[in-house]
């Protein structure tokens, strides 16, 4: 493969619902290009962009795969990414490495929730994108209901190149209004014949042109002057128009394929090739002190790693992006991220599991290399005296999670080096340890997502797990001010033990102002603020401690010892043993001994002191409550809607958008458990959700009274 310079490079996010094709465009890309000799398919289970063994299993596409291929003196790097909302993580990751998305529409179904979730991605990195409709030849195929979705959902940017001159089994022809030509193939697809528009579509196609010109005319001055003079533009004009229209996205260009039969793909990648933007005239990428880098071969070597893959029979296989200069084999580079040095000791054009050796790589290039020592998925490395750091790429907020175990505990390290590896691959799949929980807790996008990595352990590391429910993270707090003292005192020959404390608790607050007087049983209690301390807790909420001792009754140097037997209550409540939060605790007065008070015997005294106060200050149960926002389509909103009521969902609003229903709601963490895969299949897998932590609600009493009674048994059986 020869080397190409940066306006020779094309890189290309391949985005679309599942369903839509992209693995098959890719396998007639690649036969096109000569990369292969034979396409495979889906169902054979001989693609080279799915070639992972779960994949196959599957026959999902569950990795973004890097596809390179050379088109008229152009290289084009494509990323196949998964079409299944559980593995969005692909798409974020392709879109932050390239320039332009193609977004592949299945026409038997038009404008789905995926196709809606890519673009609103394509909108967020603010890329260029190229619509391509596809399967036009199956029986239920609507190229003109799916070009009127496209319009309703993303206005008059949406403007056609092409148009086929028949749906169904019978196609093999397309209109070409750029070219303004008419390409039919024979049933082996391929090469066409590029004909004359025949008499009954000119006019259509006139039109369609006359519109494509004014389109390409309005974001060049140039242009449109010469527009203005003649009344049209010639092929490179039109082009020049169409490349700045979609650059600003002003213009989001219709191509046709039938991808199964090898119809239009040589067109659609002529396309790409002269009109998609090179990777030198594009948006910069900024490091991440707001430096600008552009794709300058003569500048600094700089490369961002943004995938990595353990891949059969090699190990380690790291993707890189070249950010800046140019890259050759035996460089010696410097992980700015861990500042530790590297050799990339060799250099691979990929496509799927072929790999090309190449000598050296020139800035915006995209390749791999294997076996480097220390670097990880976004991390930047530099030749010598560069200090680029680009971004870490920020992924969406995991919405399913289950508690993971290998049913032999000697198998229990081994899992966690193998989580740990499976991050690298997938940074959606999240792994945390959880000390509160006292569970090995696994999140990810879907139910799909954790079970495709449940089948990669048990398959290919031959490690048996198993999934449960997780424990839900409650935390306990109190309604209303207690009181209680606790006197400790221990004699066992010699020394003994004495510590005496008596305690006021009351609820927190931020803002809440010091307390003067309480009054309990009659009695008021004056409050003489000596000293406080605010304690941001790691799980959220406050602990205040204020020392209202006079008199000498304590010991200052023994209230660290109090403080630290009350945390030892808050970080296992009375309640449950889930975390105590937003607690006030005035210490007002106790007793010492001069000769058996010590530090454990004022800890045991807090800490007992504390436990019966919380006992009788109105203890409740919050759970954790997250804002969802699911999108369903609107003739299945009513199902939507009554499992939402199931889940004691607070709807907060509705709005509709063009055929689907956006819904946000808040849901307790509790219900959410198996609401993905519910959600799935009220809907056929045409609805999407996403959840973000929101905040801490006081639990039911129905519900709080059932999850006492469940603590209260589950300590009786350790005991």
């Amino acid at each position: 493969m020869k080397v190409y310079q940066s306006n020779e490079i094309k890189n290309i996010s391949l985005l679309g619902s599942s369903g839509a094709g992209k693995t098959t465009l890719v396998e007639a890309m690649l036969y096109e290009s000569g990369v292969i000799k034979r396409r495979g398919t889906v169902n054979g289970q001989n693609t080279v962009s799915d070639y992972f063994p779960v994949e196959k299993e599957y026959g999902y596409s569950v990795f973004s795969t890097i596809i390179q291929t050379e088109w008229n003196g152009k290289k084009l790097n494509f990323i196949d990414c998964p079409g299944s909302d559980d593995f969005i993580g692909g798409v974020v990751t392709s879109l932050n490495v390239t320039d332009t998305a193609l977004i592949l529409l299945n026409t038997q179904y038009g404008v789905e929730v995926g196709t809606n979730n890519h673009f609103r991605y394509t909108e967020k990195f603010n890329k260029p994108i190229i619509f391509v409709t596809n399967h036009l030849d199956q029986e239920k195929a609507d190229f003109d209901k799916t070009l009127l979705q496209l319009k309703e959902n993303y206005g008059n940017k949406v403007v056609q190149i092409q148009f086929p001159i028949n749906t169904g089994p019978a196609f093999n022809a397309i209109i070409d209004v750029l070219k303004m030509k008419m390409y039919q193939w024979k049933p082996e697809g391929g090469v066409p014949d590029v004909l004359e528009i025949p008499s009954g579509e000119f006019d259509k196609a006139q039109n369609l042109h006359n519109i494509l010109v004014e389109a390409a005319a309005e974001h060049d001055d140039e242009l449109m002057e010469k527009f203005f003079d003649q009344g049209t533009l010639t092929e490179d004009e039109l082009r020049i128009g169409i490349r700045k229209g979609m650059l600003h996205r002003d213009m989001f260009p219709v191509f046709c394929v039938c991808a199964g039969k090898d119809m239009c793909v040589r067109r659609l990648m002529e396309f790409v090739g002269n009109v998609a933007p090179s990777v030198n005239a594009t948006q910069k990428p900024k490091t991440i002190d707001g430096i600008e880098v552009t794709a300058d071969p003569s500048g600094p070597t700089s490369i961002y790693v943004f995938k990595t893959s353990i891949e059969p029979h090699i190990g380690e296989v790291s993707f890189f992006k070249v950010m800046s200069g140019i890259l050759k084999e035996g460089d010696d580079l410097i992980n700015i991220d861990r500042g530790s040095k590297e050799r990339i000791s060799q250099i691979f054009s990929v496509s799927g599991q072929i790999r090309t050796k190449v000598e050296e790589l020139v800035a915006g290039d995209i390749g791999a290399t294997v076996k480097l020592k220390d670097a990880r998925t976004g991390n930047t490395l530099n030749a010598k005296g560069c200090e680029y750091d680009f971004k870490e790429i920020k992924y969406p907020e995991p919405k399913y999670r289950r508690a993971i175990k290998a049913k032999s505990e000697a198998d229990e390290e081994k899992l966690s080096e193998i989580l740990t590896r499976m991050h690298e691959e997938d940074p959606t799949w999240v792994v945390e340890q959880s000390k509160e929980l006292k569970q090995t807790i696994l999140y990810g996008q879907g139910e799909f997502h954790l079970r495709t990595l449940k089948w990669r352990i048990e398959n290919n590391d031959k490690i048996a797990i198993e999934y449960k429910d997780p424990k839900i993270p409650y935390r306990e707090t109190i309604t209303k001010n207690a009181r209680a003292d606790y006197r400790h005192k221990k004699q066992s020959g010699g020394s003994g033990q004495f510590g005496e404390v008596h305690m006021i608790i009351e609820p927190y607050f931020d803002g809440m102002p010091a307390p003067e007087t309480f009054r309990f049983s009659g009695q008021e209690y004056k409050i003489s603020n000596r000293d406080t301390q605010v304690i941001d807790l790691d799980w959220g909420g406050k602990l205040v401690l204020i020392n209202s001792i006079v008199g000498g009754s304590i010991d200052l140097r023994f209230l660290p010892a109090i403080m630290k037997g009350i945390m030892e209550r808050m970080e296992q409540g009375p309640l449950t043993g889930s975390y105590a939060r937003d607690v006030r605790v005035i210490v007002y007065d106790g007793k010492m001994h001069p000769v058996d008070s010590n530090e454990i015997s004022f800890r045991l005294a807090g800490r007992n002191a504390f436990s019966q106060a919380f006992k009788e200050a109105g203890p409740k149960l919050l759970e954790p409550v997250y804002d969802v926002i699911v999108q369903a389509p609107t003739d299945r909103l009513g199902d939507v809607m009554g499992d939402l009521q199931t889940r004691r969902a607070v709807i907060m609003g509705m709005e509709s958008e063009k055929g689907y229903e956006k819904l946000t709601a808040k849901i307790p963490l509790k219900e959410l458990g198996s609401y993905s895969t519910t959600l799935s299949s009220l809907t056929g897998g045409r609805a999407s959700f996403s959840m973000k932590f929101a905040s801490y609600e006081l639990v039911p009493m129905d519900i709080q009274d059932k999850l006492l009674k469940e603590y209260e048994a589950s300590k009786k059986e350790e005991d």
